[in-house]
């Protein structure tokens, strides 16, 4: 089995599902001898900020020697991305024979079952000192969860998405997302839902509330931009803090300096393009901020995208002013909202999005709303990102 076979093999239909359980993943990890089991996690769960956390952690603890394993989703370009050793992506060849391995198990299981073990598998083989793992969806039954220990958790900011699966209040999904939380271990958080409380106090864990004042060192050399990453930074420098009192603030900026998170409002300056793949109405928010923190005098041209299971009405509200130039993209996706369906909701006169010929540098372009959007637009891939 070759790459591209192995990727026509997991996103095919019997796969594309969500079934939030840890029963299919366990009995297949348990055929090919648990390698789970032999490797050290830092388990991230949230609604928001996963990626940004996972990629600062990564970078600072690399800088500091440590053969780190990386776990994120979604991929911007390619499979291969989601699972990294020391900044690296698994080999396209690796991960064929890792993909058929699992498949001639003979388990149905769903695409990112089939991910997840793939990650384990790998990161077992390359012996990494520590792995940094952020779930898929929730946290609880998430696929990630079939580990029974981790060196600590960390929640970021909760807000309402995925209320269809994970529970229509920010109380039921902090539930959810503190079923990651294990025994005698810690849980490290920037908010104080009684629900992580609650379940730190049963698994004996330590309840760590990460504090909001970052070092202004660490803010000016952290390489991801955004008002809104200092509370992800808080988290980071927490764990750092109470897992790796070795790691000196020296070690901890040069890695900060070198993190790498694509699609996180990620500015372009020859096309003068913002590109942030911010996907829910907090998200959205929080870019609107940033736009109009270190940018409230540009015009501003929209790309806009999203699945239609996203609350794109508000996320539209939120998002554009009068005056703008707005483009909604109907882009190739299963679960992508539908040009007829997003202009009905849109509160400013907008057109179809139909070329990137419209992208022109008189204006501040942003591109925004969905990682399969943006993965989708292979003119993208050219840039200097």
């Amino acid at each position: 089995m070759n790459y591209s076979e192995s990727i026509k093999l997991i996103t095919s239909k019997s796969n594309f599902y969500i079934d939030l359980s840890l029963d299919r993943i366990s009995k297949a990890l348990k055929k090919l001898g648990n390698p789970q089991d032999d490797l050290k996690y830092i388990h991230v769960a949230g609604t928001n900020g996963k990626g940004s956390v996972c990629t600062m952690l990564e970078s600072i603890l690399r800088e500091a020697g440590y053969k780190t394993g990386l776990y994120t989703s979604p991929h911007i370009w390619n499979y291969t991305e989601r699972i990294k050793v020391n900044g690296e992506e698994i080999p396209e060849e690796v991960f064929a024979q890792y993909i058929e391995q699992i498949t001639n198990l003979n388990i149905h299981l769903t695409e990112f079952e089939i991910l997840t073990i793939t990650m384990f598998l790998y990161f077992k083989e390359q012996n990494a000192d520590i792995v940094i793992l952020e779930t898929g969806l929730g946290g609880r039954f998430d696929a990630t969860n079939v580990i029974k220990q981790n060196l600590c958790s960390i929640i970021t900011h909760i807000d309402l998405d995925h209320t269809e699966r994970l529970g229509n209040t920010k109380d039921k999904i902090a539930f959810e997302k503190a079923g990651i939380i294990k025994p005698n271990s810690a849980v490290i958080t920037s908010e104080g839902y009684e629900a992580v409380r609650d379940k730190a106090d049963e698994m004996n864990s330590m309840f760590i509330l990460a504090s909001p004042f970052v070092n202004p060192e660490f803010i000016q050399a952290l390489a991801l931009k955004g008002n809104h990453q200092v509370e992800n930074l808080a988290l980071v420098i927490t764990a750092i803090n109470y897992l790796f009192k070795d790691i000196d603030d020296k070690t901890i900026i040069e890695g900060l300096k070198k993190v790498k998170n694509p699609c996180r409002f990620e500015y372009i300056e020859e096309k003068n393009l913002i590109i942030d793949a911010s996907h829910n109405p907090n998200g959205i928010q929080a870019l609107r901020d940033n736009l109009d923190w270190f940018y409230p005098e540009s015009e501003c041209r929209f790309v806009f995208g999203c699945l239609k299971n996203k609350d794109y009405e508000k996320m539209m509200k939120i998002l554009f002013r009068e005056g703008d130039e707005i483009y909604l993209n109907e882009f190739d996706y299963p679960n992508a909202a539908r040009y007829n369906e997003l202009i009905k909701k849109c509160p400013y006169p907008a057109q179809k999005y139909e070329t990137e010929t419209v992208l022109t540098p008189d204006k501040l372009n942003i591109i925004c709303g969905s990682f399969y959007m943006i993965g989708g637009m292979e003119w993208l891939k050219s840039l200097p990102v």
